[in-house]
């Protein structure tokens, strides 16, 4: 089949394959339950958005932010408050953030995700 990205599995493959080094970086630490035997799934949709990673068990979405964002966040909060109000915890991080601070940044998932419940009303992942 060619390609087509007014479909969703076209569009988050196109998604996953030009990934930001920041992205790459966060999925190292996530993949493969890694995370207290936690799945993540990458660039994963939600209604009209696509976000960076998603835990269906723990209901926690995180999105890796570049700079554009700094000009976007009205649009950044209308989406998060969007995806809220579906039940998921939204954590933002900064390119910067991930790519110098990368420990932290997983100690920061991982704390949220001991302190969710694993609820598996998403998914069995």
């Amino acid at each position: 089949m060619p390609y087509d990205p007014t479909l969703p599995r076209d569009a988050a493959r196109h998604l996953r394959t030009s990934a930001t080094e920041a992205e790459k970086k966060l999925w190292s630490r996530l993949r493969k339950g890694q995370l207290y035997g936690f799945q993540f799934r990458r660039q994963y949709s939600i209604g009209p958005y696509f976000v960076d990673f998603v835990c269906l068990k723990g209901d926690l979405l995180i999105e890796v932010d570049g700079s554009q964002h700094a000009l976007h966040a009205e649009e950044d909060e209308n989406r998060s408050t969007f995806l809220r109000a579906r039940g998921y915890h939204v954590l933002r991080f900064w390119n910067f953030e991930v790519l110098s601070e990368i420990d932290s940044v997983v100690e920061r998932i991982a704390e949220v995700l001991r302190q969710r419940p694993r609820t598996g009303k998403r998914g069995n992942n």
